[in-house]
């Protein structure tokens, strides 16, 4: 046998016999101490565990902003993102300077508008703020968009207050030494930067009044009043914030049959991710729509009016 007939089926063998290569992915998350690192982690877990050629992982990164930035620029597959930051993405409103090119796949929880201070705090609520130093979150981040445009709603300017931009983290850490008077966490009720903080310090969370939650809602329709009961977090009284709905957001064009197995893989599975992320209890089909003004995927869309019978 000659030497290049011996080559060429050595050639055809391994062409036969050796697997595909896995597509490698990442989803954007957030800060390790949230919990949009945790739930990604899960997703990338069981999407790479049960679709055919499919590898992914969490990446960590300054949360919603960013997300959808590198989604829409292709350097990530998928990303959580706050749904007011969505919304101004997709309308190519501050802080983006053109429409993203982006789309939810399904939503995912509810936010909660957390402005965190020491107990013993002279600040009850968010007018008090004014001449204060205040952690708004960071660069990139869901919450400096969402703490910012809140605090305009309400007539206050980062001018009018001592602005900081740390992350979850750093945030705790600053009120914890008292670096600063007052944090904003924008997570889900029981986010584990804030629970972790609860058990070393006494805290309190800002409850809101009505008039200043229809002042939000009228300027930021995305968000709404939410009941947080009490000890949700160690010795915190019970407060009323303003909530918004976190989504995963995919490109537009994203292949439609990978998109179709990404929610039905999601979905079959939810239980389990369950069992690992509580606030995954709100991820369900009935609530894939609820971010309103973004639109879903077409194989959303399509998954959604299957479901639902149409």
């Amino acid at each position: 046998m000659t030497s290049w007939l011996k080559r060429a089926l050595i050639a055809a063998s391994l062409a036969v016999t050796l697997p595909v290569a896995a597509a490698n992915y990442t989803i954007g998350t957030g800060s390790q101490s949230g919990t949009y690192y945790p739930l990604g982690g899960m997703l990338a877990k069981v999407w790479s565990e049960n679709i055919d050629g499919f590898n992914m992982r969490a990446e960590v990164t300054a949360a919603s902003v960013e997300n959808i930035i590198k989604v829409a620029s292709g350097q990530q597959l998928a990303g959580i993102a706050m749904g007011d930051s969505v919304l101004a993405a997709v309308n190519g409103e501050a802080p983006f300077k053109r429409p993203m090119d982006v789309s939810v796949l399904f939503a995912l929880y509810p936010n909660v508008v957390q402005f965190l201070v020491p107990a013993d705090s002279d600040i009850n609520s968010v007018a008090d703020l004014k001449g204060k130093k205040v952690s708004v979150g960071a660069p990139g981040s869901g919450t400096r968009v969402g703490s910012t445009a809140i605090l305009s709603a309400l007539g206050i300017q980062e001018g009018d207050f001592k602005a900081q931009s740390l992350n979850y983290t750093a945030t705790t850490e600053a009120l914890a030494n008292g670096q600063i008077d007052a944090g904003v966490i924008i997570g889900s009720a029981g986010v584990g930067a804030i629970t972790e903080l609860a058990l070393t310090r006494d805290i309190r969370v800002l409850s809101f009044s009505q008039e200043e939650l229809d002042k939000i809602h009228a300027a930021q329709p995305a968000y709404a009043g939410m009941e947080i009961p009490a000890d949700t977090y160690n010795k915190v009284p019970a407060f009323t914030a303003p909530a918004v709905w976190n989504v995963l957001v995919v490109k537009k064009d994203l292949d439609p049959k990978l998109a179709n197995e990404m929610l039905k893989t999601a979905f079959d599975n939810m239980d389990g991710i369950k069992n690992v992320i509580a606030d995954a209890k709100s991820t369900t089909v009935e609530n894939m729509d609820r971010l309103q003004g973004a639109p879903l995927h077409e194989s959303s869309q399509t998954y959604l009016n299957e479901m639902k019978g149409n």
